[in-house]
């Protein structure tokens, strides 16, 4: 066989790589002139697609950091595609990991890492939304077919995060690529705040009155910074900033500490300038978990520490209305729209009562108008993960969608104890508090239907069981050690 440095020195690997270089050129250059420079850009996107195909199938773990980046950047990206199928794109990335998956599974069978409780419970609540095509009380099946592939699809990413994370060296490559990618979401609402929207996204905002109204409070504009709304937005930060702390008390050197420190800090001042009420009270919730799990005299000086803070933000006389904003979410009952969502759902409850099964998803909100226009429950806005779920799947998916969550806290906190080593621990940690967050913030809002948390919820749920598959076997391997120096 020849050395490589030969093979790539062929005159006949130089002419073809000059050829393709060439037809490349004159394919960009018509491009360029036909259509501008979007159909430039276009041009040269697709051209990278075979290779983004190759190395998502030949590299799973470049696939998925792939794919969790762009989880957080396809909102954005829509700003400058909109004609332009971004939603299938994540489809695509999806299937081609899906691919992978068989393909690996295929070599390398390991199907007995997924005889879990967490994994059941994906199962069945994925075979429910599957039903669902059947439910005879169901709007429309066009709205399951155009919704199951955002909600049941993202599902089977659970299974692919658990097959390919299988080293601590991977779970700490994609902590640090989800907090730096949550960094330069918070600098870029920091960009918003105080040096005002570019032009595209302030055009958008004039463009769509109903979109002001929302937007625009008192004077001030909600930020979204990268993501689709508000509420995505202020829940992904909430979500970063409580990583960072449990990370905090895990086994971190000093630097590691001060980063996640002003990290932490970061998302939640930046997380204000949402306007989201419902984010403003998931730290202190999650943080009670926290301090049950983890007692110790350190944790409990952080707590108290915490609390004044927290009770001095609620209570100081002020005019700023960002602060204000964030107190109001400690007295719903003075909160004008928290008041409409309770009307709203004491309205819905005797449907509710009569449908089981639902009214099918895809039903109610926006989807339920653009295919049921003239259905109950497309006059109905959700505002919650739970009422969405109790509307759209009946109380019987209501009553599963709690035990869902249910399983997998409980899996966790069970995980958590169980497991040995501080750094797999505190990962554990992290994602049992950010499940919990999650489950609290589902019923002011919808948690986990916009990217990036529809994906990252089955990444921390699948990181839940790697935690402790990973220290097992890191256990097991010290075991055997033990036993051959003994026997040496």
């Amino acid at each position: 066989m020849r050395p490589m440095a030969k093979i790539f020195s062929d005159s006949r690997i130089t002419i073809l790589c000059t050829t393709l270089s060439l037809i490349f050129g004159i394919i960009i250059s018509i491009a360029a002139f036909k259509w501008g420079v979007k159909g430039m850009v276009v041009i040269s996107l697709l051209s990278f697609v075979p290779f983004i195909v190759f190395l998502i199938l030949r590299y799973p773990k470049f696939g998925l950091l792939f794919y969790l980046v762009m989880a957080y950047w396809i909102m954005f990206l829509l700003n400058f595609s909109e004609n332009f199928p971004l939603g299938t794109l994540m489809d695509v990335l999806l299937a081609l990991l899906l691919i992978g998956f068989f393909i690996a599974q295929k070599k390398n069978p390991r199907w007995q890492i997924f005889r879990n409780q967490i994994s059941i419970a994906v199962i069945v609540w994925l075979g429910y939304h599957l039903l669902q095509f059947f439910n005879p009380t169901a709007e429309s099946r066009v709205a399951w077919i155009y919704t199951v592939r955002g909600i049941a699809g993202v599902m089977l990413s659970y299974f692919v995060f658990s097959y390919h994370i299988n080293s601590v060296k991977f779970v700490r490559q994609i902590i640090k690529a989800w907090i730096i990618l949550s960094v330069i979401a918070a600098l870029y609402a920091l960009k918003q705040e105080y040096f005002g929207f570019f032009a595209f996204e302030q055009k958008a905002l004039d463009s769509n009155p109903l979109l002001q109204s929302l937007l625009f409070v008192n004077g001030h504009w909600r930020k979204t910074s990268i993501f689709a709304d508000p509420v995505s937005f202020s829940y992904t930060m909430i979500v970063s900033s409580i990583l960072c702390i449990a990370l905090i008390f895990g086994p971190t050197s000093r630097r590691q500490k001060i980063f996640l420190g002003i990290a932490a800090a970061l998302f939640l001042n930046v997380m204000l300038y949402s306007g989201t009420r419902a984010a403003y009270v998931l730290l202190p919730a999650s943080m009670v978990l926290f301090l049950v799990l983890n007692f110790n005299k350190q944790i409990l000086i952080f707590s108290i520490v915490a609390g004044i803070f927290m009770g001095i933000l609620i209570y100081i006389p002020t005019s700023n209305p960002t602060l204000y904003r964030f107190q109001s979410a400690f007295k719903p009952s003075d909160d004008a729209s928290y008041n409409v969502r309770k009307n709203n759902q004491k309205r819905i409850q005797p449907y509710i009562r009569s449908h089981p099964l639902g009214g099918g998803l895809g039903s109610s909100g926006a989807s339920g108008v653009r295919f049921a226009p003239y259905s109950f429950l497309a006059q109905f806005p959700p505002d919650s993960g739970y009422v969405r779920a109790a509307v759209e799947l009946g109380w019987v998916g209501l009553m599963m969608f709690c035990a869902f969550m249910f399983i997998i806290l409980r899996a966790g906190i069970n995980n958590y104890f169980e497991i040995k080593d501080p750094e797999l621990k505190a990962y554990c940690l992290a994602m049992v508090l950010i499940v919990f967050a999650i489950t609290i913030g589902s019923f002011p809002q919808e948690a986990i239907v916009q990217f990036p948390l529809s994906i990252y919820f089955y990444l921390v749920i699948s990181l839940i069981n790697i935690t402790l598959r990973l220290d097992r076997s890191k256990t097991e391997a010290d075991y055997y050690k033990t036993i051959d120096e003994v026997k040496k």
